[in-house]
């Protein structure tokens, strides 16, 4: 959305597809059934209605901070109505430009219509409606769209009568390239080449579409397209706007130059059911417009993992080409990945090459040099396309390198082959997995479309399990094709096991698993292990120092190690994350094989000590993460695990920011919980889920959090570890608690207080203790929740818990405040501020609580300036942290104390930025408190509907957290609105 040339941004998911549903009626009712079908994918929430109203609330006031003072969305039964007297939307402007342009056309006004129809286009500014989802918003983006291409289509035709084609052709050709089925666009970029004087252009683009239609539509293409392509071919006078001297074709000059050429066309046959590689096909095209200097030969080059299909995407590319190289095309297979032959040698390849070109056996040399010598000399006048396949290194074809730059090379290899230097970067093409759609399109050249359309779930799964490999999909393709009586549901329950994968997978001719054996036996050993140990991990992606651990060496040579896999195309890079450090991950099948590996070459004990040494260096860096998030080893109870010895140097760049490593490592983290609990190494598994706990709590994990839990209580439980027990059944009744189920939460906590009592913990006992008076709070029984924290907290500093003695005083500050005995709260808060305080770096997150106290006293004493000077200081804490919940919970006081201050605008931004980040964090209970505020300040503006709106959502959703004594105050307050009460706030 913009405001005159500023671009004015719409806050969360929900508002930019309610905006767009909007935009697609102008000035029309569109229901809240049909936003709240479009918004939840026909799966609304109990609170979906109130939702929408909220998300309207928000937009009214975006259009209001722009300074547009009429009513922009009107509510009008059954819905909302966007009014657009006075305001531009680019789609009926467009309509309107196209009209201009059509009219135009019709009478003649040629110049005029291009114009129209330029400014038309020209409002495009990329795919519409992208990033809004809803099945309903999606299917109109796929019909502007279309209307999009078809007026391009009708521009282009206009453009043409201007005789404007050489400049239509680079745009003509992008968008065929992205839409290849589209015949009038087709049709019209051959007429402007053909008018350019690109006459075999445009009869390679014709070939072009045949291949396309027959290999993915079974169809020969239409008879508009089979007719130019014969008036090309016939060169009808009717097509030329210009009439233009045909140029001579490098064959024509060739034939002059010489009475006999041999012209050697040895491409094996191009790939049936070839998928995709738009792209990467574009990417070789840019061979085509040379190096730019008379004697450098264009050198392509394509790199990827067995089975990705480099030698399917040379042959497509070089049967697309072939024509543009009149003198011949070669190809050699220098075989260094077969389990059958040695490496080709490079001198054998230039004596059939030679012989290829026309040199009789007993002239061909001897000797290497005067064969490469000769070699170049019969290709030194020639327009050649030469493809080596299958290449393992650059002394393989070096001597097979032309010295012509009117030669094009093209290569393919596993290797990166660092020292090749291409003609251009974007030729250098590196092959990843096929996408789902290519995928799926394979899947049903073989299989045939119908039974991949009619199983389409199935389908989709089964290219996951293939990890979207070429050659994968084609032996699970075959194997159904061969066996008519499975369906793809049978197939995908077979490859589903993964220690059968790979059997699977490595039948007949194709064999997965040998494609990657033959990688695999040209690795140095050192690599060769620490490929097979990654395999062992379940973790979705390592960095350099797991690998170190894995290895027990030091990570600057694991990293060599791993970069060796990178080339090698067993690891790929993900990214780089947050603390900086390069993210690698092999494809699924790659890490079977790896498994596989690790079973047959490594001795058990050395497996189980590999996955050790870095589950123990995760919980080295997690404690210390947790360390300096709290400032200390406070407020958890630790195993007696022995810690492996991290580099102090790698610590500070990793944990400069303690809880973006957290997130950085989330999900290896939680796999290594996982797999620690079933591999018997207990402690490891609970201490590493405490030491997460942070992360958990502040990014609000709660799935992982009582995944993790749970696992690692299973395995104490096994164990008989009555200390894990204790730790885990706490942690769950935490991670309840989080939730606001109480009886859930409660009774784990009691379970943890006897299991600690029992092992006389005496730190684990009071930190229960605190827990369970959140719970005797929300419960309303304050003196119970007082006394806990009473007993709580000497406990707290006799071990110098830092951390848990400022949590207990801030309790005891919310306690006084329900109390409704502000001065007293306000003491306590200061006090819990004054420990946080002491504890130095890494007590921030106790700081901001504890001053969060402190501002909840302030506004309850009506004290706005130091209330709101309190919550400012919390939101700067809480951002420098990235506290998301935190801050949500900031935002809603400050937005509180504006509101009390006579501030209701200020307030209500405020609100509505407490009311997004709410919503992302997924925390219903701060979004109904923060909803509860929205209410409350519509109200005070007499903006009766929209309060009701947001205290409706408030009371719903705390009824869905089971917040009863909120609940019950949303509920107080409608009735009050309802009386026709706007007067003075309630503040929570």
């Amino acid at each position: 959305m913009t405001d005159g040339e500023t671009r004015v941004a719409v806050g969360g998911a929900r508002q930019r597809t309610i905006l767009a549903l909007l935009l697609l009626s102008p000035d029309r009712v569109v229901s809240v059934d049909t936003m709240v079908h479009v918004v939840w994918h026909g799966r609304p929430p109990a609170t979906a209605r109130t939702q929408i109203a909220i998300c309207i609330a928000a937009l009214r006031k975006t259009f209001r901070a722009q300074g547009v003072d009429e009513e922009i969305i009107a509510t009008a039964h059954p819905g909302y109505q966007l009014n657009t007297a006075g305001h531009d939307i680019d789609a009926v402007d467009f309509g309107r430009r196209v009209q201009e342009a059509e009219l135009a056309a019709g009478e003649g006004r040629t110049a005029e219509s291009a114009h129209a129809y330029a400014r038309a286009l020209g409002l495009w500014r990329g795919p519409a409606l992208t990033g809004v989802t809803g099945q309903l918003v999606e299917d109109a983006a796929g019909r502007l769209e279309e209307l999009r291409l078809n007026v391009f289509d009708d521009s282009t035709l206009v453009q043409l009568e201007l005789g404007r084609q050489q400049e239509l052709v680079p745009e003509l050709a992008a968008v065929v390239r992205e839409h290849p089925l589209r015949e009038r666009t087709r049709h019209n970029l051959m007429l402007a080449q053909y008018r350019s004087g690109r006459r075999a252009e445009a009869l390679e683009t014709f070939r072009d579409a045949r291949r396309h239609f027959i290999d993915e539509l079974g169809l020969e293409p239409g008879p508009d397209l089979q007719e130019l392509h014969d008036a090309i071919l016939a060169d009808d006078p009717s097509l030329a706007a210009v009439a233009a001297e045909p140029a001579q074709s490098p064959r024509e000059r060739s034939a002059a130059a010489e009475d006999v050429v041999i012209i050697p066309s040895e491409l094996p046959p191009d790939v049936p059911g070839f998928a995709g590689r738009a792209a990467e096909l574009a990417a070789l095209d840019t061979l085509m417009t040379g190096t730019g200097e008379e004697n450098v030969t264009p050198l392509g080059l394509i790199t990827g993992v067995a089975g990705v299909g480099k030698t399917g995407l040379a042959m497509r590319w070089a049967h697309r080409v072939a024509d543009r190289f009149p003198d011949g095309r070669l190809f050699a297979d220098l075989r260094a990945y077969d389990e059958h032959y040695e490496a080709t040698a490079a001198t054998e390849v230039l004596g059939r090459l030679l012989r290829s070109l026309g040199v009789p056996s007993q002239q061909i040399p001897a000797a290497p040099e005067e064969r490469a010598s000769l070699y170049r000399s019969m290709l030194a006048s020639r327009s050649v396309l030469i493809v080596l396949d299958n290449v393992r290194t650059l002394a393989q074809i070096r001597p097979l390198l032309p010295g012509s730059g009117k030669c094009c090379v093209l290569v393919t290899s596993r290797e990166q082959l660092e020292s090749l230097v291409t003609s251009s970067q974007q030729a250098r093409v590196h092959l990843g997995p096929l996408s789902e759609a290519e995928a799926l399109q394979l899947l049903g050249h073989v299989v045939g479309r119908g039974k991949v359309d009619a199983q389409h779930a199935d389908a989709v799964r089964l290219t996951e399990l293939c990890d979207r490999l070429p050659l994968a999909l084609r032996i699970a393709a075959a194997r159904l094709a061969s066996k008519p009586h499975w369906s793809v549901r049978h197939l995908v329950a077979r490859l589903s096991d993964e220690r059968r994968r790979l059997d699977e997978l490595s039948q007949g001719e194709s064999q997965v698993r040998a494609g990657f054996a033959l990688s695999y036996r040209y690795l140095p050993p050192e690599a060769a292990r620490l490929y097979r140990r990654i395999g062992l991990l379940d973790a979705p992606d390592v960095t350099a120092w797991v690998g170190g651990a894995l290895l027990d060496i030091d990570v600057l040579e694991a990293e060599r190690l791993i970069e060796h896999l990178v080339d090698a195309q067993f690891l790929e890079v993900i990214g780089v994350d947050a603390t900086g450090q390069l993210r690698y991950r092999f494809q699924s099948l790659l890490r079977l094989y790896a498994w596989e590996r690790a079973q047959d070459e490594e001795q058990e004990a050395d497996r189980v000590a590999a996955c050790e040494r870095v589950f123990r260096t995760c919980l080295t860096i997690a404690e210390e993460a947790h360390r300096r998030e709290y400032g200390g080893h406070f407020s958890i109870v630790h195993s007696d695990v022995p810690r492996r010895p991290t580099d102090p140097v790698l610590l500070e760049s990793l944990l400069s920011l303690p809880l973006e490593w957290y997130e950085s490592e989330r999900l290896p983290l939680v796999a290594a919980i996982g797999q620690a609990a079933r591999m018997g190494m207990t402690a490891l598994a609970w201490d590493l889920t405490l030491s997460m706990t942070v992360l958990f709590e502040t990014r609000n994990y709660i799935d992982d959090w009582r995944a993790c839990a749970e696992q690692a209580l299973e395995a104490a439980r096994a164990a008989g570890d009555v200390r894990g027990r204790a730790t885990m059944s706490h942690s769950l009744g935490a991670a309840e608690l989080r939730l606001r189920k109480l009886d859930d939460a409660e009774k784990h906590l009691l379970t943890a207080l006897d299991l600690y009592a029992a092992v006389g913990q005496e730190l684990g006992l009071a930190l229960v203790l605190q827990s369970l008076a959140v719970i005797d709070r929300i419960r309303g029984d304050v003196g119970a929740a007082m006394r806990r924290l009473e007993a709580a907290l000497p406990v707290f500093r006799k071990h110098g818990d830092l951390s848990s003695e400022a949590y207990a005083f801030s309790g005891m500050a919310q306690l006084e405040l329900e109390r409704e005995r502000p001065e007293v709260a306000l003491e306590l808060g200061v006090e819990a501020v004054r420990v946080s305080e002491s504890i130095g770096e890494g007590g921030e997150r106790n700081l901001a609580q504890s001053t969060y106290r402190v501002a909840r006293a302030h506004l309850a004493l009506e004290r706005w300036g130091s209330a709101e000077e309190a919550f400012l200081r919390v939101v700067l804490i809480v951002k420098e942290k990235s506290d998301m919940v935190g801050l949500a919970y900031a935002l809603l006081g400050l937005g509180e104390t504006r509101l009390g201050a006579g501030s209701p605008e200020l307030s209500e931004i405020t609100l509505l930025d407490a009311l997004d980040i709410a919503q992302r964090v997924d925390s219903p209970l701060v979004e109904g408190m923060i909803s509860l505020a929205l209410g409350e300040a519509a109200r005070r503006s007499g903006r009766s509907a929209e309060a009701r709106d947001c205290l409706t959502a408030a009371e719903a959703l705390f009824s869905q957290v089971g917040a009863p004594r909120w609940e019950e105050r949303a509920h107080r307050i409608l009735a009050r609105l309802d009386q026709g009460d706007v007067g003075r706030v309630e503040s929570p």
